[in-house]
C-alpha cells in the first residue's frame, strides 16, 4: 500500500508519479501555477527551439503589433538556414509574408528563417546584427518579467554558438503559462496544419502549406500545444498543454528521448486517466519540415526524433558534426 504522507491527499497517493526518459520535467496547473510534477524542475538545460515560444511572445508583446504588416524575405535569412543546417519554413527570398504568417512559420515547422525574419522586424537598431541583438535583449528582458530567473537568452531560434541559452523545466512552465494566455498564439500552437498564400517579388501569389511538428496534437485527447525543441546539446524537447473539461495542464520535457510518451504520461498523471498507453501518434506528411532546430541533431533517432522523408530538401537533414 502507499503511504500518505501530509502533502498528498489520498486520491493523489493512489496515483504512481510516472517514470519519465526526460532528464530535466514539469508539470502545473494552468489556471493556478500549482506544480503537479517536478523532476530537476530547477536545473538549467539548453531548450533548442522552445525558445521560440518567447520569440512569438515577444513579437505578440509589442505595442500595436500589426499582424497583417508585410515582411520582405531576405536572402540572408535562407543563407543562416543553410549555414546552419537549420529547421526552416523554406521562405522563398522576395516573398512578402505578413506577421501572422511569419508566426506560423515559426512556430508550426519551426522556421529559424522565420525567427531571423521577425527578430530582424522588431529588434531596433541600424544594422541586421543590431538588431536581432536588441531582440534578444527583449526576450532576456520578458523573461525577467514572467519571473524566469534562471533563464538566458543569446539566440532568436534556440541555435547558441556558446551554450548560453538555457532555461529550467519551472521557468519554461511559466513561459508556457504566458504563452497561452493570448488568443492568437493560443490558436496558432493548437494549429496542425496551416496553408497560406504569398506575394512574390514579382507579384504572383505562392502557397506554403506547413505542419505542425508538435505530433502530441491530434494523438493525445485534449492536447492543444505547444512546442517543440531538438538540438545535439538540448536533446529531445517539448512544451505542452492540454485542456480537459476545465482543467488546463502546462508541462515542459527538456532532453527525453521519449518526449511526447514522457508528455502524454504527465498529462494522464495530472487529469488522472490512463490514455498514454494506447495513443496513436500523429505522423507527419512524407516530404515535409520536421522542424529540428540545428546542426548535429540526429533526426532518424527512434524516439526523439523522426526519420528524413523521401525527396525532402537535402539541406534539412545535415549529417552530426
Amino acid at each position: 500500500m502507499l503511504a500518505v504522507t501530509p502533502l498528498m491527499s489520498p486520491a493523489e497517493a493512489a496515483v504512481p508519479l510516472p517514470t519519465l526518459s526526460a532528464k530535466g520535467a514539469f508539470l502545473q496547473d494552468r489556471a493556478t501555477g500549482v506544480k503537479k510534477y517536478g523532476k530537476s524542475a530547477d536545473i538549467k538545460r539548453q531548450m533548442a527551439s522552445t525558445t521560440k515560444v518567447m520569440t512569438a511572445a515577444v513579437v505578440l508583446n509589442t505595442p500595436g503589433v500589426d499582424l497583417s504588416r508585410k515582411v520582405t524575405i531576405s536572402q540572408t535569412y535562407r543563407d543562416y538556414v543553410t549555414a546552419k543546417g537549420a529547421s526552416t519554413a523554406d521562405l522563398k527570398t522576395g516573398d512578402k509574408a505578413t506577421v501572422r504568417q511569419l508566426l506560423h512559420a515559426l512556430m508550426l515547422p519551426s522556421g529559424c528563417d522565420a525567427a531571423y525574419a521577425l527578430a530582424d522586424t522588431y529588434g531596433v537598431g541600424t544594422t541586421r546584427a543590431a538588431r536581432t541583438k536588441q531582440f534578444i535583449g527583449q526576450m532576456n528582458k520578458k523573461a525577467a518579467s514572467l519571473g524566469m530567473t534562471n533563464t538566458l537568452f543569446d539566440s532568436f531560434d534556440g541555435i547558441s554558438s556558446t551554450g548560453n541559452n538555457y532555461s529550467t523545466p519551472r521557468d519554461l512552465a511559466q513561459l508556457a503559462s504566458y504563452a497561452m494566455r493570448g488568443s492568437t498564439l493560443r490558436g496558432i500552437m493548437s494549429t496542425t496544419k496551416y496553408v497560406t498564400p504569398v506575394t512574390t517579388s514579382t507579384g504572383a501569389l505562392r502557397t506554403y502549406t506547413w505542419y505542425n511538428t508538435n505530433k502530441l496534437l491530434g494523438s493525445y485527447s485534449g492536447a492543444v500545444g505547444i512546442k517543440t525543441g531538438t538540438g545535439t546539446a538540448a536533446g529531445p524537447c517539448l512544451l505542452f498543454a492540454a485542456t480537459r473539461g476545465d482543467k488546463t495542464y502546462v508541462g515542459v520535457i527538456l532532453n527525453g528521448t521519449d518526449r511526447y510518451n514522457d508528455a502524454a504520461k504527465l498529462l494522464d498523471y495530472g487529469f488522472g486517466s490512463a490514455t498514454a498507453s494506447t495513443e496513436k501518434r500523429r505522423m507527419l506528411p512524407r516530404g515535409k519540415q520536421r522542424g529540428w532546430s540545428d546542426t548535429g541533431h540526429k533526426p532518424w533517432d527512434k524516439k526523439g526524433g523522426v526519420r528524413p522523408p523521401l525527396g525532402a530538401p537535402t539541406l534539412l537533414f545535415v549529417k552530426p558534426r
